[in-house]
């Protein structure tokens, strides 16, 4: 049986190579090379070693296997680096081999083992010996190798594979193969995936442009890449051995080769990019200094991209980042941080703000450019074993249960490799002195395996352990094993509920990090500036002849008229009006009638005692605003409770409701306890499907307290099947559909998903729907089936005529998900529709709605005006997209939002198209002015949050015509 072999080509001689000092823009690595050259080894080291069957790769421990038990009695030790090719059995290696003495530089310090074929044991089968291929080192200061010839080494490695393959043994065929083969084959599938571009835009489509609206002249948040590229890219996969997982490491190992690679070249753990072909096979040998590991790095030809290739927006980003790296930033995460402009003021917190930049080169309409956005990180200085400690000491009794419910579903950092993990479990059961088999037969403590591998001493032996499961895409790629973290080495990320609730700090956490336009551009100008005036960063421009703009993209865009707002005037006719300046007509909303007003039969007051005599005047100033824009609600039934338990509420509702469903209840509840919120919502809302309308005690009383009154009149109104206003919808025969989800953080994976689609032409009237959902395929599966139940309710409310138009507007989707929401829920829903329509075309659009982009738009040092529609210039060419700024911000920097169309056989231009976005953005009942969205993707966003946070269980359809979710 033959774990692994080496064939050794030729002698060594000569001087070995010193480590290489400062390169241009480079710090001193602590990697010294052996020598290579595209063929081998050169000067002192060892030639090329490499396995006779390309198809079986090296099996490469991760360190010197010295202390590494046999795996049976077939074998002796386990397989070995090449480097580390050396016999611990001195009396067994004179009997089996014969070998030539050929002095070369040191390499390792240590004895280790590799195994050997059968037959090759102490006083017996010396004739067969010879399958393995084994070198000795002796463990002294110079250092020696002991090669067998290169002829000899040929037949016995030849003779070796062969038995493997005679072998029967599918555990030793395993071996031979090496345990890190899958993995290996996984991160080759993942790193040579290369994002592709999604070509969404229609062929029939000549301009994406709209025409209607005013001409502005605009900045953005890009800077131009300009470049003389005028040399072809070439792409090479880099892989180590033993497998290395810091690209740190990765990055010194290869700075010690800079004068075979050249020093144009760019490298990101895996893939690296250079400007020169590289002789084909590579291979390159090196160790660490004060270390016995020995390291072989093979470079293997992808491809070569010729300028315009889609391939280069990865280079350049890549770039982008090694630039960022020369300017004294840290990298948390995927983004780079100042550390040394850290916001300290919030140290009472045990917090630190650092100021930060996000950055993506793409190719848009008519050029590269780079978006450069300043964000900030909040850094936490507690780690989860703070958290568990604190945990204990506040409830020792129940300290586990108390953790798990604080740790789960939260974000850490690991500094040791700079990831992020979510934690799904603790381990209660397992310590860092627990074991794990690195690799087969090989077990090994968490807390040794921390110290090789990091060189970190665990402290606190007896802590759990973090569970954390892989992420979807690394799922697909075959990783299902959980992993375990050691607490004490992962710091907390974000901001805990505590910290939420905290009103002092939330306010001084948007004072620093809600920069106004003229701000947020002076710091995007001295980042330019920063970027420019690095002399490392310079030089390695050059290097590639590129630099960027010292000045921010200017264009031409275009402001929508305002839309006008239409309600009822006291006598029952039409009254319409323009939003302010700010779109913001909460002012004339109090001097008109509601558009729609809807019936309240019966409704009741439900309250503490405590609390009886100020939710009266409250009810009073309730139906004061309310009979002022044309709602008559009676007086309520009163229903008083002796206390603000949980329990007395949900008996009481039990009361009322078994009584007779009254039109809405009126609940007062002393504070925002969830549990609470949640059994009133769930019984009202599942149990029983009438409208709640739940008031803080805070919001009784107070200034301000008539503008809460008039908001919440509003509300009733809406959750009894009445509308406040509408805006003009010249479309006849549309449906706008809107769908959110909301992701449960407290379990991987279950997600709820909502619809809410419109029922009449005004869109005053709206159906909703909600699905659980574990994957993807459910996903889709549950979004066409509710869009087939809205079209039937559509169905009902229009004397049987299905809508004639159907506008998708999907939220919730990645930039990796655009694909398969292409090819899976758009195709679907193709589907579908098809079949209920039979015979008559349907038409329908599918537009993807991004609000979280990097993008900020600015005028004159100013936000733009709410109805800013961009669709050009930074815009993507492959798609039909465009921005859009709905909202009018008095504080920071407005977000404007990006609408993607996947499909569209509606037959409205573009600027129809933007103009009903932008009508859609004033139909939010809940607020009287635009919104970011669409309506009725912010009432899904609504749904999908009040199931996913209180509710937890699908509501009472007969609730399904209602706006119960405001």
């Amino acid at each position: 049986m033959v774990v692994s072999f080496l064939q050794v080509n030729g002698e060594a001689s000569g001087q070995q190579e010193k480590p290489k000092g400062r390169g241009r823009g480079r710090g001193k690595s602590d990697i010294r090379p052996l020598g290579a050259s595209a063929n081998g080894c050169t000067g002192s080291s060892l030639s090329s070693a490499t396995v006779l069957d390309s198809s079986v790769p090296l099996n490469i421990p991760l360190e010197p296997s010295a202390t590494e038990p046999c795996a049976s009695n077939s074998k002796i030790g386990l397989e070995v680096n090449n480097c580390q090719v050396i016999d611990k059995l001195s009396n067994v290696m004179s009997k089996c081999l014969s070998t030539t003495k050929t002095p070369v530089n040191r390499t390792c310090a240590k004895s280790t083992t590799i195994a050997l074929p059968n037959g090759c044991r102490e006083g017996k089968g010396q004739e067969k010996s010879a399958q393995a291929l084994v070198l000795s080192q002796r463990s002294s200061r110079e250092g020696e190798y002991y090669a067998v010839s290169q002829l000899d080494g040929k037949k016995y490695f030849a003779e070796a594979v062969e038995n493997t393959r005679k072998s029967k043994d599918g555990k030793n065929q395993k071996i031979w193969k090496g345990k890190n083969e899958s993995n290996n084959r996984r991160q080759r599938q993942k790193d040579d995936e290369i994002e592709e571009i999604i070509w969404t835009r229609p062929k029939a489509l000549k301009s994406k442009k709209g025409e209607s609206g005013l001409e502005i002249t605009l900045q953005a948040n890009y800077l131009r890449l300009v470049t003389l590229t005028d040399w072809c890219l070439y792409q090479y996969r880099v892989d180590f051995y033993p497998e290395e997982e810091r690209t740190l490491m990765k990055r010194k190992m290869l700075q010690t080769f800079e004068s075979k690679l050249g020093e144009a070249y760019i490298f990101d753990g895996t893939v690296l990019f250079t400007r020169n072909k590289l002789p084909q096979p590579m291979e390159l040998y090196c160790k660490k200094i004060k270390s016995d590991l020995c390291q072989r790095i093979t470079l293997r030809l992808v491809g070569d991209m010729a300028p315009g290739d889609h391939h280069y927006l990865q280079f350049y980003n890549l770039l982008v980042r090694r630039c960022l790296g020369n300017l004294n930033l840290q990298l948390v995460g995927r983004n780079y941080f100042d550390p040394g402009a850290a916001i300290s003021s919030l140290s009472e917190y045990k917090l630190q703000l650092w100021p930060g930049y996000v950055t993506s080169v793409r190719q848009h309409e008519n050029e590269v450019l780079m978006c450069a956005e300043v964000t900030h990180k909040v850094m936490r200085k507690d780690t989860v074993l703070d958290q568990l400690t604190e945990c204990f000491s506040r409830f020792p009794n129940d300290f586990q249960r108390m953790f798990k419910k604080n740790i789960l579903g939260c974000i850490v950092l690991t500094e040791y490799n700079n990831k992020t993990y979510r934690i799904d479990d603790v381990a209660f059961g397992l310590t860092p002195k627990s074991k794990f088999e690195l690799r087969e037969n090989v077990s090994i403590s968490y807390m040794e395996y921390y110290k090789m591998r990091y060189d970190i001493a665990i402290k606190h032996l007896n802590q759990p352990l973090l569970l954390t499961m892989p992420k979807q895409k690394d799922r697909r790629r075959g990783m299902k094993q959980p992993i375990y973290l050691v607490p004490e080495l992962c710091r907390m990320t974000g901001l805990s509920e505590q910290m939420r609730k905290n009103f002092p700090l939330m306010k001084s956490l948007a004072d620093k990090t809600r920069l106004g336009p003229a701000e947020r551009i002076k710091r995007l100008y001295d980042y330019a500036k920063r970027l420019q005036g690095e002399e490392r960063t310079k030089a390695e421009l050059e290097r590639w002849n590129m630099k960027f703009s010292n000045e921010l993209v200017t264009f031409n865009a275009r402001v929508l008229r305002p839309e006008k707002i239409y309600q009822v005037s006291m006598p029952g006719e039409e009254v319409s009006y323009y939003p302010d300046q700010n779109s913001d007509w909460t002012k004339e909303l109090r001097k008109h009638s509601m558009f729609v007003v809807g019936k309240m039969r019966n409704w009741i007051l439900v309250s503490p005692s405590a609390l009886l005599r100020e939710a009266k005047t409250f009810v009073e100033n309730v139906q004061n605003a309310a009979s002022g824009m044309g709602l008559n609600f009676p007086y309520p039934k009163e229903l008083t409770l002796e206390d603000d338990h949980l329990m007395t509420y949900t008996e009481a509702l039990d009361r009322i409701c078994r009584d007779g469903k009254p039109s809405l209840i009126m609940i007062i509840i002393p504070n925002s306890r969830m549990d609470r919120y949640a059994a009133i919502k769930t019984k009202c809302c599942v149990d029983y499907a009438v409208p709640t309308q739940l008031i803080l005690a805070k919001n009784l009383t107070g200034p301000g307290n008539m503008s809460i009154a008039t908001k919440v009149a509003v509300q009733i109104n809406c959750k009894i099947g009445g509308a406040p206003w509408t805006v003009e919808i010249p479309l006849q025969g549309l449906m706008v559909v809107g769908f959110d989800v909301y992701h449960d953080t407290s379990q991987r994976g279950k997600s709820i998903g909502a619809i809410v689609a419109s029922l009449n032409r005004p869109l005053t009237r709206y159906y909703s729907s909600v699905s659980y959902h574990r994957s993807g395929e459910e996903l889709s599966n549950e979004l066409s089936v509710n869009i087939i139940k809205a079209l039937h309710k559509y169905k009902t409310y229009n004397n049987g005529h299905l809508p004639s138009k159907i506008i998708i507007y999907r939220d919730g989707v990645g930039e990796g998900q655009v694909t398969y929401v292409i090819q899976h829920e758009v195709e679907m829903l193709k589907k579908k529709l098809q079949a209920v329509y039979e015979s008559t075309a349907y038409h329908m659009a599918f537009i993807i709605i991004t609000k979280r982009i990097n993008t900020r738009i600015f005028t004159e040092d100013r936000n733009p005006p709410s109805g800013t529609i961009v669709d050009d210039v930074i815009t993507l060419p492959h798609r039909y997209d465009f921005f859009l700024v709905s909202q009018s911000v008095r504080q920071g920097t407005v977000s404007p939002t990006s609408y993607n169309v996947l499909f569209d056989n509606v037959g409205l231009t573009p600027d129809r198209l933007q103009r009903l976005t932008y009508k859609l953005c004033h139909l939010y009942f809940n607020w009287s002015g635009t919104v970011r969205v669409p309506a009725p993707c912010q009432y899904a966003h609504k749904l999908a949050y009040l199931v996913g946070q209180a509710i937890n269980k699908t509501p009472n359809p007969d609730l399904d015509d209602l706006l119960y979710f405001l």
